[in-house]
C-alpha cells in the first residue's frame, strides 16, 4: 500500500498565510503545501520563497502555487484570506466582516467546485463569525471546520501572566474564551500555575500573588495582537505557530486540548454559535468539547461574547 503524503492547501498568500505555510514546512507537518490567491504572482512568489528554504530545513516539502482543483485530494485547507483591520481608523476585527464575506463568497465557490472533503481551519477575521459563515455556506460537518480563534490569544494571555509572576509561560495554563476579539474573556477560576489554581495561590501567598491585577492581565492578553499590528503592520509568527499546533494535533491524532472556535450545540448553554472553548482535536477534527466550570460572573461574560458573535453572524448571512 502506497503512503499518501500529507497535503495542505492555504487560501491567501499574505502575511498570515505565508507564515502559516512556513511554520508547517519548518516543523515537517506536511509533504505538500499549495498556495491559492487571487494575486497569482504573489502566490507563486511565496511558494518559491518557502520552497527555497526547505533546502536547509530538516524535512522535504513540495511548496507550489495552484488553484482550487488542487484541493480535491488535500487533507487540510487553511483559509487565510481577508483584510487586516485599519487601526488608524480604530477598526476592530469585527469591522472587517463585510470585506471578508465578499472575499469568502469566491473562496466558498472554489471549495465547492474542488470536491474538497477534508478538514478546514479558518484563520481569517473576524475568526469565529467567519468559521460559522463558511460552515453554513458549505453545509459542512461542524466537527470538520474550526477556527484557531483564541489559540493565539491564550498564548498571549499565558505570556502576560508569566511575566507578572516571574515564571515560564509553559507552566501557566489559561484560556482566553469566546471571541477572538474585543468580547473575549478569561475564566480566572480555571487558570492554574503548574496545576494549582491561581486564585488559591493569591490567597495562600498574598505577598507574591496578591498584587496581581487580573483585569489588567486579561486586557494585556487581549491587546497583544494590537501591540504587534501597531508596531509592524501585521501579526505573523504567533499565528504561524498556532496553526502549526492545530495542524499537528489533527494530523498526529494527538487528542490534544486546544482553545479553538467550534460550533456549540448545547455546550456552555449555547446553541448555533461558534465560540472558542477548550476542544479535543484529532484526526477527525473536533472530537470533544471540554466544558469548564465557570463562576456565574464568568458565564455572563462568556454569554455576552457569544451574543456578540451570534448577532454579527446574522449580519454576515444578509451581506
Amino acid at each position: 500500500m502506497a503512503l499518501k503524503p500529507r497535503k495542505v492547501v492555504i487560501v491567501g498568500a499574505g502575511h498570515v498565510g505565508s507564515h502559516a505555510g512556513y511554520a508547517l514546512a519548518s516543523q515537517g507537518l506536511a509533504e505538500q503545501i499549495v498556495y491559492i490567491d487571487v494575486d497569482k504572482e504573489k502566490a507563486i512568489a511565496q511558494a518559491l520563497d518557502i520552497f527555497d528554504a526547505t533546502v536547509y530545513l530538516p524535512h522535504r516539502v513540495l511548496v507550489t502555487a495552484g488553484n482550487y482543483m488542487d484541493a480535491a485530494d488535500a487533507d487540510l485547507l487553511i483559509i487565510a484570506a481577508g483584510p487586516l483591520p485599519d487601526i488608524s481608523k480604530g477598526q476592530t476585527r469585527m469591522d472587517t466582516l463585510g470585506q471578508t464575506v465578499e472575499i469568502l463568497k469566491d473562496v466558498i465557490e472554489g471549495i465547492k467546485s474542488s470536491g474538497f472533503h477534508g478538514i478546514i481551519v479558518s484563520i481569517s477575521n473576524p475568526a469565529d463569525v467567519v468559521a460559522h459563515y463558511v460552515q453554513n455556506q458549505l453545509g459542512y460537518l461542524k466537527e470538520k471546520i474550526i477556527s484557531t480563534s483564541t489559540t493565539l490569544d491564550s498564548a498571549r494571555l499565558r505570556r502576560a501572566i508569566a511575566q507578572e509572576i516571574g515564571m515560564d509561560q509553559k507552566s501557566v495554563y489559561a484560556y482566553a474564551l469566546g471571541e477572538h476579539g474585543e468580547s473575549q474573556m478569561v475564566a480566572w477560576s480555571t487558570v492554574t500555575i503548574a496545576g494549582k489554581p491561581i486564585l488559591e495561590l493569591i490567597k495562600e501567598k498574598p505577598d507574591k500573588y496578591g498584587k496581581l491585577n487580573l483585569c489588567a492581565i486579561a486586557e494585556e492578553g487581549k491587546a497583544g495582537g494590537w501591540h504587534i499590528l501597531g508596531g509592524k503592520g501585521s501579526t505573523e509568527f504567533g499565528i504561524g505557530a498556532a496553526i502549526a499546533e492545530v495542524t499537528r494535533a489533527i494530523f498526529a491524532d494527538e487528542k490534544r486540548v486546544l482553545p479553538v472556535s467550534v460550533l456549540l450545540d448545547g455546550e456552555y448553554g449555547q446553541h448555533d454559535v461558534y465560540a472558542s472553548v477548550p476542544s479535543v482535536l484529532g484526526i477527525n477534527g473536533v472530537e470533544e468539547i471540554i466544558e469548564l466550570n465557570m463562576t456565574r460572573e464568568e458565564k455572563e461574560k462568556f454569554n455576552q461574547s457569544c451574543k456578540t458573535m451570534r448577532e454579527n453572524y446574522e449580519l454576515a448571512l444578509n451581506l
